[in-house]
């Protein structure tokens, strides 16, 4: 009886107009709302902002003119060492007395500054055009200090002029004086090969160490100057090491590359 007066009240009102209608629950109007104002926000930040992004190499503390490897031009016995290591030397110093068939000879070296390296000794038999020293172009002990950076290939033209870099320190502990600050003075247009590498640093090794992975971009950084810190030079720390840095120290920079808009980025 009960289900027949059910079937004659549907008969009546068979499209139950006069019943109340709930489109949707008040929380599920809340979770529309915020996932339209969620994607209006990612579709502005799409058009209008940008991706930052670093990428991480090798590098070397140096001398902005970098250092050249001096080599013998004659063949002989070597009599005489007229250097040492450390010694800064100016320019056209003699370096080395070489005993030839024609008589004794003195090797001298190109530029001024500091010898790196020396690969010859007393005793020894050096032919033309073997590398007998390394010697770091540099005028004057307060001159200061750049890094150069072996970017990969493929990132170089990412790198702008001016960007920030962030350079951890072989010699210096990062977790208690942080990194070393600088910026991006100039980015070279070919990628260099060990040779070219060789003779800008004055170490063959190091040479063949940077172009492992392939032959990479020179990124030379201007390292930030400050007078409140031991080494000269601005730290993420306050103070940084409370020591002063040596050129040919080994480590890593962290460039920031030119920011690049989400909706390329996202989009193959």
């Amino acid at each position: 009886m009960q289900f027949r007066q059910q079937a004659l009240a549907k008969l009546q009102s068979p499209q139950e107009l006069d019943l109340p209608v709930r489109f949707a629950r008040p929380q599920g109007r809340l979770v529309l709302a915020v996932t339209v104002v969620v994607m209006a926000a990612a579709s502005v930040w799409a058009v209008t902002g940008s991706v930052a992004s670093t990428v991480n190499a090798p590098a070397i503390l140096t001398h902005g003119q970098g250092s050249y490897l001096l080599q013998s031009p004659v063949s002989g016995q070597v009599t005489a060492v007229l250097t040492e290591q450390g010694r800064r030397i100016p320019a056209n110093a003699p370096v080395l007395k070489v005993r030839t068939a024609k008589g004794e000879a003195v090797v001298r070296g190109v530029a001024a500054g500091r010898v790196t390296a020396l690969a010859a000794t007393i005793g020894a038999i050096v032919d033309t055009g073997t590398d007998v020293a390394a010697v770091e172009k540099v005028a004057d002990a307060d001159d200061p200090l750049y890094a150069t950076v072996y970017v990969p290939a493929e990132n170089a033209a990412a790198v702008p002029p001016g960007a920030a870099v962030d350079l951890t320190v072989q010699s210096v502990p990062a977790q208690e004086y942080g990194v070393l600050r600088g910026h991006v003075k100039s980015v070279d247009r070919a990628a260099q090969s060990p040779q070219q590498i060789a003779a800008f640093l004055g170490d063959s090794q190091l040479g063949e160490q940077f172009t492992r992975k392939g032959r990479p971009v020179a990124v030379l950084v201007r390292l930030d100057r400050s007078s409140g810190t031991e080494s000269g030079y601005t730290w993420s720390s306050v103070k940084g090491p409370p020591f002063r840095l040596d050129s040919m120290t080994m480590g890593s920079g962290s460039i920031r590359l030119d920011d690049q808009r989400p909706i390329d980025w996202l989009l193959p």
